[in-house]
């Protein structure tokens, strides 16, 4: 019951470190925006959260005595995975700061990147202004405050990797993986090689549609080099 609860946890943390880690490539491109660095606020808060969650039951299994073998190979399986999300969370972390720091939303020090859009400032502010552009422009100092926060959130997250290796001695390289490396890539393949037969077999080494369409064209385009000739002739 635990490990599959952990494997649950550890499915979700991975699916928001993954949403995270895709949101931070946007920081300081065209799609910068408060909306999106409240969503990157959202979504590694909830990233921690899940982290906490998955860490104290991995924590307690792995520390077990009277674990089994095969139930402790398993448990180090997640805890290998698990570490890796906490890895690239810290580092998707660090990479938003330092990209907040260097794109500002409200002061910029220098411009974000140029998407090639041109045009008179008054229009473009006339057309942007709305209800969620004033509540903006109330919190101008949101994105202060939360590079602020997150460099506390990148300390706390440096400190579970910390506190989750003192604790538990899981060395990466002595786990096993289940599968032979790139497998899933080898399976791609034959599938995509199996639908390539199937196809092949479906419509058969000539397909009879395909060759009389290709006669037609052939006998109309003699008879108009035909008539090409003829009418350069009576010319």
């Amino acid at each position: 019951m635990a490990r599959e609860e952990c494997k649950a946890l550890l499915d979700a943390l991975n699916k928001a470190t993954a949403c995270y880690h895709h949101l931070v490539l946007t920081v300081g491109g065209s799609a910068d925006s408060q909306n999106l660095r409240e969503e990157l606020q959202r979504t590694r808060q909830k990233a921690q959260e899940l982290a906490v969650a998955t860490g104290a039951p991995l924590t307690t299994a792995l520390r077990d005595k009277g674990l089994g073998a095969e139930e402790r190979a398993e448990f180090e399986r997640l805890w290998v995975a698990f570490s890796g999300c906490l890895d690239l969370l810290e580092a998707d972390m660090r990479r938003a700061l330092a990209l907040g720091t260097a794109f500002p939303l409200h002061a910029p020090r220098r411009p974000l990147v140029r998407t090639g859009v041109a045009g008179s400032a008054a229009g473009v502010a006339a057309r942007a202004l709305s209800v969620r552009t004033l509540r903006h422009e109330a919190e101008r100092d949101f994105d202060v405050d939360d590079l602020r926060e997150l460099e506390r959130e990148i300390l706390q997250v440096g400190k579970m990797i910390h506190d989750m290796e003192m604790k538990v001695n899981v060395p990466r390289w002595t786990v096993q993986a289940r599968q032979a490396a790139g497998a899933e890539l080898l399976y791609s393949a034959g599938a995509s090689s199996a639908g390539f037969v199937s196809v092949e077999e479906r419509t058969g080494p000539c397909d009879p549609n395909k060759a009389l369409a290709a006669t037609v064209f052939s006998a109309v385009l003699l008879v108009a080099v035909a008539l090409a000739v003829c009418v350069a002739k009576l010319s």
